[in-house]
């Protein structure tokens, strides 16, 4: 390690310490940012330390991130992880400078599991060789950032194409990635749930991306369809067809707000957390676990841990109130968590805030895509908004039928908002910076003790 490399390691360290112990402040971007500066190649000074797992795509990246790690752990690997979404390649940096890696319990190689940011991939594949990288899916989001879901791909393949012996784990139900581009070795998870007897002809649903066959961009069919674009589909010009999956959802139990109960390959599982998007999170973790040896039983094991995620179905107590926090970003994710909200057995508040910075994506006209009329087919008692951009998605939410209940502009009036909400059970649903926000005012005031 050169003197400059050892400098950039030894100031993210110092300023993660300061962070951490004297401000009691979370978060690795800062640090990262120091060490880049002063040596913007300092990560190819440790990527022999263990093999590189990379996680992206749009959604579900945070959660499928700390289920892949608990599983790896569960298998007795050593684990280097980005806990706190912190995706972009300042905050990798950080936490890969400021984490020990321990050796592996079983003997084996330590893993460094890390959620990068879509248009992050190249970069981090030419400082790091990464062993895996595991693809969850592709929808449209931050069209500022990203353009459409196509460039969001080549963005990911560029990425890929400069590790040509990593494996790519990816999911075979959003057809997107069967458009290839790659020579990679490649491993497929997806749903198998429906019996042939069962299946459909049938097609997503109107204004869904990502349903063009990659051979003819045909529309494609699907014999069954999970959400959004993702199923098993098929073309009807050829012989175009979902390729065959190597690890498999065999069976949807009950499904609730807390809960998903499900099979993978025959094996019974229950994550503590709801919404049918989620158990496509922990099929990719059981197909990362079983690609590195980790058993059934263990990674039941690591399901079953009863451990929050940072921002993620997180539940706060405030007062008698339980507060989930949901990450918001784009129509199918929105949707997603209406899909979840709409199995609330309870009366429920729903409080929706709305910003527009950098890592939210400065254009909000998406909220115009989801779906938020559902609500309507709920437990909804009461709806508020809030956020810099609280005015959009209030005039959104009044023409979706609904009268607020508060519109609030300050984030600190959000705890007001909870307080005062007239059900015990309220969704928080947030972007990005808007969901640090509030998790900022709830950890001011004690209501958050602890970090992920």
């Amino acid at each position: 390690m050169s003197l400059k490399s050892h400098l950039a390691k030894l100031t993210a360290q110092s300023s993660h310490f300061i962070l951490r112990s004297v401000l009691k402040r979370g978060g690795t971007s800062l640090p990262g940012k120091l060490a880049v500066r002063i040596d913007p190649e300092v990560l190819h000074t440790i990527e022999k330390e263990f093999d590189l797992v990379i996680v992206t795509g749009t959604n579900g990246k945070t959660l499928t991130t700390a289920l892949i790690t608990r599983v790896l752990k569960a298998g007795g690997y050593s684990v280097v992880t980005n806990p706190s979404g912190s995706n972009m390649v300042q905050g990798i940096v950080g936490t890969l400078l400021t984490t020990k890696v321990k050796p592996s319990p079983n003997g084996k190689k330590p893993v460094a599991v890390l959620e990068v940011d879509e248009a992050n991939v190249l970069g981090l594949a030419k400082a790091i060789e990464p062993k895996y990288f595991v693809l969850t899916n592709l929808f449209r989001d931050q069209l500022d950032r990203y353009g459409e879901i196509y460039s969001t791909y080549d963005k990911i393949i560029d990425g890929i194409n400069v590790a040509p012996d990593a494996k790519v784990i990816t999911n075979a139900d959003s057809p997107i990635f069967a458009r290839g581009r790659y020579d990679n070795d490649r491993i497929y998870y997806g749903f198998d749930h429906v019996q042939p007897a069962d299946y459909q002809d049938l097609k997503a649903p109107t204004n869904t991306d990502g349903i063009l066959s990659p051979t003819d961009n045909s529309v494609l069919h699907y014999n069954f369809i999970t959400y959004a674009n993702l199923g098993q589909y098929f073309s009807t010009t050829d012989g175009f067809k979902r390729p065959k999956l190597d690890y498999a959802v065999t069976d949807l139990g009950e499904l609730t707000p807390t809960s998903s109960s499900f099979s993978i390959d025959g094996h019974p599982f229950q994550i503590s957390i709801g919404g049918l998007y989620n158990i496509y999170n922990a099929l990719t973790a059981y197909t990362v676990g079983r690609v590195f040896g980790v058993s059934p039983e263990q990674i039941k094991t690591a399901f079953e841990e009863d451990k929050q995620v940072f921002g993620r179905q997180e539940t706060i107590k405030v007062g008698d109130k339980a507060v989930t926090i949901l990450l918001i970003k784009n129509p199918v994710g929105t949707n997603s968590v209406i899909d979840m909200m709409q199995t609330e057995k309870n009366p429920f508040t729903l409080i929706t805030m709305l910003n527009a910075n950098y890592a939210d994506g400065i254009d909000t006209s998406w909220i115009w895509d989801a779906e938020f009329e559902r609500l309507h087919d709920s437990n909804l008692q009461s709806i508020s908004t809030g956020g810099q951009r609280y005015k959009d998605v209030t005039v959104r939410l009044k023409m979706a039928g609904f009268d607020l209940a508060g519109t609030y502009q300050k984030t600190e009036d959000i705890l007001k908002a909870i307080e005062e909400a007239p059900t015990k059970k309220v969704y928080l649903a947030a972007t990005y910076t808007a969901m640090l926000q509030i998790r900022a005012v709830l950890k001011n005031k004690g209501y958050i003790k602890e970090e992920y």
